[in-house]
């Protein structure tokens, strides 16, 4: 492609986002609430072009103003920015193999609303399961914002001031295509070559307006789960969700490699000992079975077998985390990644699979002397898809901010915030 010069109007953009992204990030680690000042100095940045930048979003909705506080420099007192909440709103949905969800978050990363309905979803029809999502997510989206198509268009609908759609995204538990919106494979759910996009468009008002991106779940989940972690200064790990199936994602300098296809991850698929997939021996399905339990009793009788002391379950936790310790042992002997992060059923089962697992680590990882291996648990909360599914929605904001302030229906002022 052929480079071409950057244009003033070029410029103006692009430091629109470097601004927005400056607040936004002070906000996702709890850093204190930067001002002008700080922004400019954290940019580099002329304060006067900062100002009128910080002028612009704040009155298109994108960021707000907080009572002004006295610092200990000479001058006025300094006016704290932070993200706007309530005004933009992406919608993050998961289908996965026992439950399908729908979560709406602000920039603010405030959850405006959410359901998540159970059903088992193996050998299921996809049409009739995707339906079921579409009508979640339009009662999610007009519980946040109203009508869905007015919210679209621009139109105040939310009290308070307007709520816009920036988009939709997908989480689902396999290969995807993500340009297409197609699902190429997805094991559990048995799904084969499924227009995603395509069903869902037919089915719901806000999918039709705003076509879904797909990922897989556990990149997302991954991605929710590196912004949480940046908070305390972490940028490198493997990430591991444990569900029926496993997957894995891995978070370099804070941003998720999904390799060429993005389809790297897909840990419950390689081979442990005896042949046999690792999902079959670690996942949630393999656990609750091997310690002599319901399988559709799920997780939460894996939990209580635990608590209460019995035998089977306790021996089913043990061996599950010794195989997948080995696995993830492949994989940071490959990756060089050896800080390891549990999610999902094994955040739920973490006082019981981190020894196990890191004994294996220590085994089997060929660096471990020098560089030795950890396992933590994740911090994010449940169902981390749905949350990372909204926050690569509102990237396309940081991206590109002025599609948002010009926008109809954009807000003419917001009143400043209680610091």
């Amino acid at each position: 492609m052929k480079s071409t010069a950057a244009r003033q109007g070029t410029l103006r953009e692009l430091n629109l986002g470097l601004v927005l992204r400056e607040v936004l990030d002070a906000a996702a680690t709890h850093a204190p609430s930067p001002s002008r000042a700080d922004v400019a100095a954290a940019t580099g940045l002329t304060r006067a072009t900062v100002s009128t930048l910080v002028d612009r979003l704040v009155a298109g909705g994108l960021l707000a103003e907080c009572e002004p506080v006295a610092t200990q420099r000479a001058g006025r007192p300094a006016v704290p920015l932070v993200p706007a909440g309530g005004t933009l709103v992406a919608l993050g949905a998961e289908v996965n193999v026992d439950y399908l969800g729908v979560r709406a978050l602000d920039l603010a990363g405030h959850v405006l609303a959410e359901r998540v309905v159970e059903d088992d979803h193996r050998d299921s029809d996809p049409a009739r399961v995707l339906r079921a999502l579409a009508a979640v997510a339009d009662d999610v989206l007009a519980e946040t914002v109203g009508d869905p198509v007015a919210a679209t268009a621009g139109e105040p609908v939310a009290p308070g001031g307007p709520r816009r759609v920036v988009g939709t995204a997908l989480a689902l538990p396999g290969l995807v295509a993500r340009d297409a919106g197609t699902l190429l494979l997805a094991p559990n759910l048995g799904w084969r070559e499924v227009d995603v996009a395509g069903v869902l468009a037919d089915a719901s008002e806000v999918f039709s307006a705003h076509p879904p991106t797909l990922a897989n779940e556990a990149d997302l989940a991954a991605r929710a789960e590196a912004r949480a972690q940046r908070r305390e200064g972490a940028a490198s790990f493997v990430y591991v969700s444990g569900e029926i199936g496993i997957g894995a994602a891995l978070v370099l300098e804070g941003r998720v490699f999904g390799g060429r296809h993005g389809w790297a991850g897909e840990l419950g698929h390689t081979l442990v000992a005896d042949g046999r997939p690792l999902e079959q021996v670690a996942g949630q399905d393999a656990m609750v079975r091997a310690a002599g339990l319901e399988r559709e009793a799920g997780v939460a009788s894996l939990v209580a077998a635990l608590a209460a002391g019995a035998p089977a379950a306790h021996e089913a936790v043990r061996a599950a985390g010794e195989a997948l310790g080995a696995a993830l042992a492949n994989v940071v002997n490959t990756v060089d990644v050896s800080d390891v992060v549990l999610g999902g059923t094994y955040a739920r089962l973490a006082e019981h699979l981190v020894e196990p697992v890191l004994a294996a680590l220590r085994t089997h990882v060929l660096a471990a002397p020098w560089a030795p291996p950890t396992v933590g648990v994740a911090r994010v909360g449940d169902i981390p898809a749905l949350t990372g599914a909204a926050l690569s929605v509102l990237d396309l904001v940081i991206a590109d901010p002025s599609a948002w302030l010009d926008a109809p229906g954009a807000a003419a002022a917001l009143p400043r915030l209680a610091p």
